[in-house]
């Protein structure tokens, strides 16, 4: 079980402690060098970490052929970076990891929430929990890649509960496992249908 104190401390504070706590056990790890690796629906067995440098190489190893994701939250490791050189070791730093992937799951959450209707009904709550989950580790909702618009694919949703022909129509820019290690920054930035997304969290402000 991760610490609740570390969780209270790290983790993006518009949400509630115990949306976070559920978060971890449901979708995440308590091993902070966690990496998972899967190649569509299959998992890939790779050898487990035993410190930051194993988890970030066996990371790049991965990259730009498989989904990877990372630590605590099993964060999505190809999200917003050019090329596999670009990984930092925060990504592996138990705080560091509750911080952006509780941040992330937010973004993901309210905007699941959002399509119900932002509803407080104490009985359609856990339904929401459920979708936002499912979409975290699935990377759609509704059949909007969740990561890979500028805003969160969820939030695109009309008010209506159907895709908005903006949110259909959207192509996303590059997916979680499309980062080429062999590319350098600026090939890779050169090309408008190869360039990473970078998250933009400042929009994350209300509770859910």
């Amino acid at each position: 079980m991760v610490d609740a104190a570390l969780m209270q401390q790290c983790a993006d504070p518009t949400l509630k402690p115990a949306i976070v706590e559920q978060f971890i056990v449901r979708a995440g790890s308590e091993d902070p060098l966690a990496v998972t690796v899967r190649s569509g629906s299959l998992l890939v067995l790779v050898p487990k970490a035993t410190n930051t440098e194993e988890a970030l190489a066996l990371t790049r190893d991965n990259l730009g052929r498989n989904t990877v994701r990372v630590g605590i939250t099993q964060y999505p490791a190809g999200l917003g970076i050019l090329e596999a050189g670009a990984l930092k070791p925060d990504l592996v730093d138990s705080c560091a990891n509750i911080r952006i992937g509780t941040a992330l799951f937010g973004k993901v959450y309210r905007g699941v929430a959002k399509w119900y209707g932002n509803p407080t009904n104490k009985e359609v709550l856990p339904q929401v929990f459920d979708d936002a989950i499912i979409a975290w580790q699935t990377g759609y909702f509704e059949g909007v890649a969740v990561f890979r618009t500028r805003n969160s694919g969820a939030e695109k949703l009309n008010e209506t509960g159907t895709v908005g022909r903006d949110a259909a129509d959207a192509k996303p820019d590059i997916s979680e496992n499309e980062v080429k290690p062999e590319e350098s920054a600026e090939a890779v930035a050169s090309d408008t249908n190869k360039a990473g997304i970078r998250i933009d969290l400042s929009g994350i402000g209300g509770r859910p």
